[in-house]
């Protein structure tokens, strides 16, 4: 009976002065939206780049030629030796190695009847898709034979479909890579965006010898680089220590010389991004924080002005028999009204912010978690009681004499 009395009279107060609790209410507003939409957009960040570093493959190794240490001075990828199709060959011997196929890149013009597009063409094996995980929507991939026999034939993403053939079906279709006519045996699965924000599915793949001899017109014994599959993500570091002693030994270094290669995994990549969306994540939690600690501080400020606005009627009660808890009560009740109503509106406002902010970043995946919801919602039940007790109790400790007798 005691919480309801208070309820109500701090219900009423609040909505004699409509425009000053709403004011009040503002930096709780603030603080436990921009916490919700913090926690659920970081989340949701760290959700995405899983999703599309699981895109590009687990356990993925890249090998690049480079990195050789030449008169004191470290040279770039590609300034070192260079790669052999027989390293490809080397490295499947290796036991934490499951896959290991030849990559060449070169970007160019594609041309089908009267239209063009520009895309990243790949030279590899067929052993490419099932380390990228990639199936094909449409048609079939080409064979080990096809690269054997750098047949003129290719695969190309869902980008390059649209672009070039809109809704009719591109296998079985003719295209032009630079001067080379090649024919459209399939179509790759959509990927959508990798974890630096390319598109994955503006590609075109043809077998490795192909694009070396008859696109490239360069030597059929050199690879542009080496992607490799570990057996599992835990068999990553053994594989590169494996891999990183087969290619030593063929590459005849000694103990005292660098590796004129350079090896890269996902595994670096996704622990990178991770840190940085971490780092963003609690920065904004802070500035949530500081919010919330200004919101906190408005509602005490408030509280302390309606303390001295309603001396009298204070005075009054205590007059007529009302306990210094009572007193206590009905204005910590009103505090914390205030701000649970300043959490509730936060926590919807930053629902919505969040849904808007993940649509605009590219349909990043608003993870809302009801841990989070609940804690912005109990931390503004938080603030209202310890910034609103000492107004309370200040108001509960008022001499009845003093204050009926205050101007």
């Amino acid at each position: 009976m005691m919480w309801i009395m208070a309820l109500r009279l701090a219900l009423r107060s609040l909505l004699r002065n409509r425009m000053r609790s709403m004011l009040t209410a503002l930096g709780v507003i603030i603080g436990v939206a921009a916490l919700i939409v913090t926690v659920v957009t970081g989340e949701g960040a760290r959700k995405m780049i899983a999703q599309q570093i699981a895109s590009m493959g687990s356990s993925i190794i890249m090998i690049i030629p480079g990195a050789s240490v030449q008169g004191g001075f470290s040279g770039g990828a590609g300034t070192g030796r260079p790669l052999l199709r027989e390293d490809v060959e080397a490295l499947l011997a290796a036991r934490a190695v499951r896959y290991a196929v030849p990559v060449d890149r070169t970007s160019t013009q594609i041309i089908s009847a009267n239209l063009n597009w520009s895309t990243q063409v790949i030279g590899t094996t067929p052993e490419y898709v099932l380390i990228r995980d990639w199936p094909i929507a449409r048609g079939r991939f080409y064979t080990a034979t096809d690269n054997d026999t750098a047949a003129k034939v290719c695969v190309i993403g869902q980008t390059v479909a649209q672009n070039l053939f809109g809704d009719s079906d591109p296998v079985g279709q003719q295209i032009r890579v630079k001067q080379m006519p090649c024919d459209v045996i399939g179509v790759l699965a959509a990927k959508g965006q990798s974890a630096m924000g390319t598109d994955q599915d503006d590609v075109l793949l043809i077998p490795s010898l192909t694009l070396r001899t008859r696109v490239l017109n360069q030597s059929r014994q050199y690879v542009g680089s080496i992607m490799i599959s570990a057996t599992s993500e835990q068999d990553l570091a053994q594989a590169e220590q494996e891999v990183t002693q087969i290619l030593r030994q063929r590459h005849k270094l000694t103990d005292d010389q660098e590796n004129d290669f350079t090896i890269r995994n996902l595994a670096e990549l996704v622990q990178t991004q991770q840190k940085i969306v971490e780092t963003q994540t609690g920065m904004l939690r802070n500035v949530a924080a500081v919010s919330l600690l200004v919101g906190g501080i408005g509602i005490m400020n408030i509280m302390l002005v309606s303390v001295t606005e309603r001396t009298r009627e204070i005075g009054v009660r205590l007059a007529i028999g009302a306990r210094e808890r009572d007193i206590l009560l009905q204005f910590l009740v009103e505090a914390v009204v205030l701000s649970v109503l300043g959490g509730l509106l936060g926590v919807g406002l930053g629902m919505l912010g969040a849904i808007l902010l993940s649509r605009v970043m590219g349909g990043m995946p608003a993870d809302f978690s009801l841990f989070w919801v609940a804690t912005g919602f109990l931390v503004s039940v938080a603030i209202g009681v310890l910034f609103g007790y000492y107004p309370a109790r200040k108001a509960a400790r008022l001499d009845p004499i003093d204050a009926l007798r205050y101007e």
